[in-house]
């Protein structure tokens, strides 16, 4: 008996040359699916759902109405993967694995482990010493990123923020002063009040971008200030999956050496040792001690 109801059927995918796989020959592969448009999915994922031994999924209903759509058989077992069970299913999984099976790991959308399952088998699989690879592919966070205007050079995801008004508010606090560009996913419902706490943490004019249904039929990007953003936010409600990409901080402007001179001599007349005020405001600043002391002995004998 063969099929996603047959429990006991033996492994029978032998890795490629180019995979890494188990003395057995077995592995763990997870794989990516769209975010959005069928087309997307690579070549490589058609091969694995239909000669995987087990195909672990976020959705199964999803995972076969994906299959379908891709005309794809999925010969092996199909088995729920999804955030309650991730712990207790990772033990089976890697029972697979090291008796020489190959096991693929799929979510209902976008690459596994990133702010969906998949981290906790591959923390098991590693801890156990057995192969873990992985069949790249669509990603919503660098399909965001960058389609939104914004540097990408360096760049953060901070995934879901928390749903508690003050639990966010300090999650976004604490990234005020963050310089690199910071994506995050969030659900419609709660876009309005995630970017009026954004505009209130980071500011009314800082550069962001909300991308909404990525590669599907109605995806839209806006782009602007977080104040128009929110505006555009409650103007209606905003439908589909959600990211959003808020430039980093700017870096603080240096003083001039005319202001740090004038910081020195006002913390000396208030009695302050010289050499003590321009050793705090150099180091503070991130200038030389012996180059703000002779301007402020300069100043002084003028």
């Amino acid at each position: 008996m063969t099929g996603p109801d047959a429990p006991d059927a033996a492994p029978r995918t032998v890795p490629r040359g180019d995979a890494p796989a188990s003395v057995t020959g077995g592995r763990l592969v997870l794989a990516a699916t769209p975010i959005g448009n069928t087309d997307d999915a690579s070549a490589r994922l058609r091969t694995l759902l239909a000669e995987a031994d087990v195909v672990a999924a976020e959705d199964t209903r999803r995972l076969r109405a994906l299959a379908a759509r891709l005309g794809v058989e999925v010969r092996g077992r199909v088995v729920s993967h999804h955030e309650h069970n991730e712990a207790e299913r990772a033990a089976d999984l890697l029972d697979v694995v090291a008796g020489g099976g190959t096991v693929v790991v799929v979510t209902d959308a976008g690459m596994p482990a990133v702010s969906d399952p998949g981290f906790r088998v591959v923390t098991a699989a590693v801890a156990a010493g057995l192969p873990v690879t992985a069949a790249p592919g669509p990603s919503a966070v660098l399909t965001a990123l960058a389609l939104s205007g914004l540097p990408t050079d360096r760049f953060c995801f901070e995934g879901f923020l928390p749903r508690k008004a003050g639990e966010r508010a300090r999650a976004l606090a604490d990234l005020a002063d963050e310089r690199r560009t910071m994506v995050f996913f969030e659900a419609p419902h709660r876009l309005d009040d995630v970017l009026d706490a954004m505009v209130e943490a980071f500011g009314a004019e800082r550069a962001a971008a909300v991308c909404r249904e990525l590669t599907k039929t109605y995806e839209e990007v806006r782009r602007g200030p977080l104040r128009d953003l929110a505006a555009w936010a409650h103007d209606g409600q905003v439908r589909g999956e959600i990211v959003v990409v808020v430039s980093g901080a700017d870096r603080p402007q240096a003083a001039s050496t005319a202001d740090l001179v004038a910081e020195v001599l006002a913390r000396a007349d208030a009695g302050e040792r010289l050499k003590d005020a321009v050793a705090d405001v150099a180091t503070a600043a991130g200038v030389a001690k012996r180059d703000l002391y002779a301007a402020a002995l300069a100043a002084r004998s003028r």
